[in-house]
Parts: C-alpha cells; sequence; structure tokens
C-alpha cells in the first residue's frame, strides 16, 4: 500500500505535541529501548473507519476497538508494538498523518505506558 506524502506544517504540530509525551515518559523513568503496545486513534465518518479496520493489519497495526462519540463521529483505536524512542515515535506520527491523509481520518495522537524494566 502506497501512503500519500505528510503536510510539513502538519507534522510540525504533531512533533511538537509528541516532545510533550515524550519529555513526561522520561519523567516516568521510561527506558524508550523496551517495545511495548501503544495505541493511536483517530475519528471520523464510520465508513472512512471501516475502511482502516480493513487495512491496519498491512499497515502494521491491530484493531483494539471502536467507541462512539457525542457527534456522532466515531473512535478507533488501533495499536502497534514498538519502542519509544525519538525516532520510532516519528515514524509513528508520520505513518499515521499518513493514514490521516489516505483515508480522510482526524488523527488524535498515541499514548502508551512508561517501561521502566521493573517487575512487580
Amino acid at each position: 500500500m502506497t501512503l500519500p506524502p505528510v503536510d510539513p506544517a502538519r507534522l510540525d504540530e504533531e512533533w511538537e505535541a509528541d516532545q510533550d509525551v515524550l519529555a513526561n515518559l522520561r519523567e516516568n523513568g521510561d527506558r524508550s529501548d523496551i517495545p511495548r503496545a501503544i495505541d493511536v486513534s483517530f475519528r471520523g465518518p464510520p465508513e472512512a473507519l471501516e475502511r482502516l479496520e480493513d487495512a491496519a493489519e498491512e499497515l502494521g497495526f491491530e484493531v483494539m476497538e471502536t467507541e462512539p462519540s457525542d457527534d456522532g463521529e466515531p473512535w478507533l483505536f488501533l495499536q502497534r508494538v514498538q519502542t519509544s524512542d525519538a525516532e520510532a515515535i516519528k515514524a509513528l506520527t508520520i505513518t499515521c498523518l499518513q493514514i490521516e491523509a489516505m483515508f480522510g481520518l482526524e488523527y488524535d495522537g498515541w499514548g502508551c505506558v512508561a517501561q521502566t524494566g521493573l517487575t512487580n
């Protein structure tokens, strides 16, 4: 599947937000080299979300769930396992912005739990 180019201004906007999330992870003792599940979310018309669900595996994601919203445009949550270092997260963000453009959706960002390497 060929993904479209990313608008540089849109990437700058998301990358700025990503920096805050990465800083928060570091503050919580995150070891960015440890692979972990990272969730991403999109919202938009149900038909577009269904198309993304069908393509998710090919794009390297697992479908987690769809949630309704008050305004009628549901959310789709996807997940993939990867590290949280800056390079990997920037690549994730680029992929998600390409998905946003290709499917006519709104990318709403990513999230994960800090991994310290300690077990309970």
